[in-house]
């Protein structure tokens, strides 16, 4: 399974750290998590004390239209880290109203950044956000799971209906959830929320050995990421990789 020792890191990681844990919903792409983190971290070098006024002065300037995209970035980033619950508000309204795509998710990082700093200042408990590309739900991460037939044949109704029921049997003892199952001609696209403490590569082989009771018709080989959906050519790439094109 490809990415697993990473994830068990992350686990290990979620093991021994103590706070409260918040998971980013939003998908959110992750070049543009990583330029906001970038400039956040810049910004809390030299931050500046921002008071109510100069909040509603920033409002203003992120409703005009005169005002350019990375200016409105940057203004983003100021108030989330204020430490200002009118900055706070500020933010929830700017996501609601936004439809610039790319800066609706700068808003929406800026707005969670803005609850952590808040809620870290209001209670005496460490605040952790957990931020991946397809987000989540709750306390629960969104995994995109790609499953392949172990043979070049097409799956047949019945193994369709086996990997149907089988996932959403085990996934709901997981307290876990399926959002999509699409199944191709030789392959499986899932999209599931899974909680943060599940063990995700034990319970996929798991579902693919009940599986493979009807007739060993999937793979051993699963692909799994929280990064994005795989793209239809991304796909086909595995596929010819593993020979079941």
């Amino acid at each position: 399974m490809q990415r697993n020792d990473i994830f068990n890191q992350f686990q290990k990681f979620l093991h021994e750290t103590e706070g409260d844990f918040h998971i980013l919903e939003q998908r959110v792409p992750v070049e543009i998590q990583m330029e906001y983190f970038n400039r956040s971290n810049r910004l809390r070098k030299s931050p500046s004390q921002l008071s109510e006024k100069d909040c509603e002065a920033y409002h203003a300037q992120l409703q005009s239209p005169n005002t350019p995209e990375k200016q409105k970035k940057q203004l983003l980033s100021s108030l989330a880290i204020s430490k200002q619950v009118k900055a706070y508000r500020i933010l929830k309204q700017y996501v609601a109203e936004c439809d610039t795509p790319e800066l609706n998710h700068w808003a929406y990082m800026a707005l969670m950044e803005s609850r952590m700093t808040l809620e870290s200042d209001l209670s005496d408990e460490k605040q952790i956000y957990i931020s991946t590309g397809l987000g989540g739900e709750g306390r629960r991460l969104r995994f995109f799971i790609l499953l392949l037939a172990s043979s070049d044949a097409p799956f047949l109704d019945y193994q369709r209906q086996v990997i149907e029921r089988e996932f959403a049997y085990f996934l709901s003892k997981e307290n876990g959830k399926l959002e999509r199952l699409t199944t191709r001609e030789r392959h499986v696209e899932l999209l599931v929320l899974l909680p943060i403490q599940s063990n995700l590569k034990y319970l996929l082989e798991k579902i693919v050995d009940e599986c493979n009771q009807y007739g060993n018709f999937l793979s051993e080989n699963i692909t799994v990421t929280n990064v994005k959906e795989l793209s239809g050519e991304e796909i086909t790439e595995i596929l010819q990789k593993y020979g079941n094109h």
